[in-house]
């Protein structure tokens, strides 16, 4: 199972805890990060995710957030190919950076595309039929991949 978590998903552990939906994203996220430290799933990602890591203000958090990122060889290149199939999401309504994170979540060939974001996966589930990859919200995803395995 290949992962790719936006920069929402990776801030979630370092957000206000005393929410709880944010906690409870959080650990879904930690857990996901889990499974992919043990193999059971593998973590995908690209250069716009660092783009975005390196312009939060907060140092400290930037370089947490920075240790959540998959090893270099997993981190997609942005390419004219990727920025070209990115436009054609922002045509469907996505912004910018969440249409590059989409189209390098698609090239990176990722089973799910997960995010906090609740616009962007609210027009993701009316958008699917032109998208080729699933985008989910963590904590949705994951409860819905630990029925699937024990139902």
């Amino acid at each position: 199972m290949r992962v790719y978590l936006d920069v929402s998903c990776l801030n979630r552990p370092f957000d206000d805890q005393s929410q709880m939906r944010i906690r409870l994203e959080a650990e879904a996220v930690l857990l996901i990060l889990e499974r992919v430290d043990v193999g059971e799933y593998s973590q995908v990602s690209s250069e716009v995710a660092v783009l975005e890591i390196d312009a939060m203000r907060d140092v400290d958090r930037r370089a947490r957030v920075r240790m959540l990122l998959p090893d270099q060889r997993d981190m997609l290149d942005l390419t004219p190919e990727l920025y070209g199939r990115a436009a054609a999401l922002q045509k469907l309504g996505f912004k910018a950076a969440d249409a590059l994170h989409i189209a390098a979540a698609e090239e990176a060939a990722a089973d799910v595309f997960l995010s906090c974001d609740d616009r962007l996966c609210r027009l993701a589930k009316r958008r699917r039929s032109e998208l080729r990859v699933q985008v989910a919200n963590p904590l949705a995803w994951l409860k819905d991949q630990d029925h699937a395995s024990n139902p």
